[in-house]
């Protein structure tokens, strides 16, 4: 029997992405909204209480909306927005985690999908938190490079418009009251005393996204002064993300052929995360390279899909 799914905003940049890759699935029936229809309340009611999952790819406010016309228990629901990664009752979609978060993704009706900026941030510092190497209380400040397509279709607009500003030809650091929306969600799941110092940038190229976390050694507690301080963090995250086939914690040989660049749009169209670890013992500057649209938004969402249904986990992904 297949699984019924309704994508409540499948107009936006998520909800077309999740809907183009349901189009390759046997075991999907797509419930679909007609374009008039797709703002009528008493319709989108209709549709998330016929489904068995809904995807939420909405604003915040129109997200909790939703989520409050679901009469019918048995609907499970996956929400990309901002709006409930930090509530009590969801699941937070990254089950790379820990074993906790898989089982909460395996058995919730709710599940939040993380925020892309987060998802780097979050591979990065909830690994040396939750293993008591990083003190929650270090003052931990973040950069992010991501293209353009994750400011939705204003923003992709705005940037391919045949007449544009000439700001838009250079890259921009945005976010400068540090009032970013991810910081909640970058604080929350890592245990962080505080929300971190968060710097990102946009530049002219449509996706794929680095995340680092800049660290001076001195702060850090970690086993195995036999080799290098950069071997050694290298060497802990792939041990804490053993088997896990959406992570690649990059060697020292692949971080050297980059020459000593990282590009943000390597990992476009993929739907996995690469670490690479880089610095010296002074100081080392952690890195996550991934789609902003892929691991960072609908490929995560079709991963905690795939889950939910307890089929493989990369169906219908690109890895």
């Amino acid at each position: 029997m297949k699984t019924k799914i309704f994508i409540d905003g499948s107009e936006g940049t998520t909800g077309l992405r999740i809907h183009e890759r349901f189009q390759v699935r046997d075991d999907i029936e797509l419930l679909t909204i007609s374009k008039e229809l797709r703002k009528d309340t008493e319709e989108r009611r209709r549709l998330i209480n016929a489904s068995d999952i809904t995807f939420l790819c909405l604003p915040d406010a129109a997200a909790r909306e939703s989520v409050s016309l679901v009469e019918n228990e048995q609907v499970k629901i996956i929400d990309t927005s901002t709006a409930h990664r930090t509530e009590e009752g969801w699941a937070y979609g990254f089950p790379e985690l820990s074993e906790g978060h898989r089982k909460a993704i395996a058995l919730g009706n709710r599940i939040a999908v993380p925020g892309c900026h987060a998802t780097g941030f979050i591979s990065l510092a909830y690994p040396l938190i939750a293993s008591d190497i990083l003190s929650p209380d270090y003052p931990v400040a973040a950069f992010s490079l991501t293209g353009y397509s994750g400011g939705g279709k204003k923003m992709i607009g705005e940037y391919e418009a045949k007449e544009r500003d000439k700001a838009l030809d250079s890259p921009r650091e945005y976010a400068l009251t540090q009032q970013h929306k991810h910081l909640k969600e970058m604080q929350k799941i890592t245990g962080l005393g505080r929300q971190p110092l968060f710097s990102p940038i946009v530049a002219d190229y449509y996706s794929g996204m680095v995340v680092s976390l800049p660290l001076y050694t001195e702060a850090l507690k970690i086993e195995g002064k036999e080799t290098g301080m950069p071997e050694r963090l290298r060497d802990f995250y792939k041990e804490y993300y053993k088997g896990q086939q959406f992570i690649q914690v990059m060697d020292e040989e692949e971080t050297a052929a980059l020459n000593g660049m990282l590009p943000g749009n390597l990992c476009s169209g993929w739907d996995g995360l690469r670490i690479y670890v880089t610095g010296n013992e002074e100081r080392v500057v952690l890195s996550a390279q991934f789609d902003n649209l892929g691991k960072g938004a609908s490929g995560a969402a079709i991963q905690c899909l795939n889950i939910l249904l307890g089929c493989e986990e990369s169906k219908g992904l690109n890895l």
